[in-house]
Formats: C-alpha cells, structure tokens, sequence
C-alpha cells in the first residue's frame, strides 16, 4: 500500500501579507514559494558584512538619488506565491507606500548555513525574473568571496566569483566596491 503526502495549498501575497499583518513587527516573514517562512535573526558577522556593504554602496548610489537599504520585502506583479526579504536592496524613486519594493537595482544576500538553500535557490531564481534587477550578489560570511551574478541589456545573467583582492563592478552605479571592504573588521 502506497500513501500520498498532502502537501498544504500554496499560500498568495494577499493571504501573506493578511497573516503578517498580525504579527509582532519583531518577527520578520517572508514568502517562498507559497510558504511562509520565519527568519531567524542574523549573528553579528552577518550584521557586519550587511552594514559594511550599505557603507560602499551609499556613495555609489547616492548619485543617482538612489538609496541602499536593508530589510525591504521584494514583489514581482507577475508572481502571486514569492515576497522575498534580501538582506540590501538598490532601488531610486519615490519612497515606497509598504515594505515591499518591484523595482530593485541590485540585491544582495549573505549567506548564513541556515538560510543557504533559499539564498542561493527559490530567492535566487525569483530575483532572477525581476526586469529591473542588474545585478544579485551572493556574499559568503565565512571566507571572503562574492558571487556576482549581472544581466546585460538581454534576459541572460552571467557569473563571476571574486576573492578578497578583486572588485564588485557595478557598472550600472558607475562604479565599483572592494570585496575586502565587505569584511572591514570582520576576523575570517
């Protein structure tokens, strides 16, 4: 006798967001593939390597009236079952109404070993199909190596790892950031 696993319906961004509502600001949810997930807060390396990063890019975006911020929510109209939460977001123009962007520039995740799978899975490839993203970087907390993943003016992204003595080029910023900047303090 053979049994089928029940799996529990997917949830949409409507239901999503009508369950966060209620929720104590101090929880953070995001939404992956109809699941609501839960995240855990992130350890002080992690916390470093974010506010390192929002450092660099501050000056960068800052001359095109754009901002570098963590803890945006991402939407994509086209998706009803994805509001991912990176951990920094590149967006310009007018301040959002909620938490939750649609037009991001660039966005990057650290890596931590309880949130790898999603980062570099369903977050990664929903982040993928957003028209406005440029680049996605994938930021290692425990060695000091970035994966950048960029999109030309066509659907295709490619893929370059960097190392501590190489530089994030973020051509459509004007510019660039030292992957040794992301761990300014931070013992690997």
């Amino acid at each position: 006798m053979s049994l089928a696993l029940r799996r529990a319906p997917r949830m949409r961004v409507a239901e999503f967001l009508e369950m966060i509502r209620h929720r104590p600001d101090e929880e953070r949810w995001e939404l992956l593939d109809g699941e609501a997930v839960l995240m855990a807060p992130q350890d002080e390396r992690h916390q470093l390597i974010v506010s390192n990063l929002l450092a660099a890019l501050r000056p960068l975006v800052a001359k095109f009236g754009c901002r570098a911020l963590p803890g945006l929510g991402l939407r994509n109209d086209f998706v009803d079952d994805d509001a991912p939460i990176p951990d920094v977001i590149v967006r310009c123009g007018p301040l959002l109404p909620d938490g939750y962007a649609r037009d991001p520039l660039v966005v990057a995740e650290v890596l931590s070993p309880s949130t790898l799978n999603n980062d570099r899975g369903r977050k990664a490839a929903f982040y993928q199909g957003l028209q406005t993203l440029r680049a996605s970087l994938i930021v290692y907390a425990d060695e000091a190596r970035v994966e950048r993943w960029s999109r030309g003016n066509g659907p295709d992204a490619t893929m370059r790892i960097l190392g501590r003595n190489d530089v994030i080029p973020l051509p459509d910023l004007g510019g660039e950031i030292p992957v040794a900047a992301l761990y300014d303090g931070i013992p690997l």
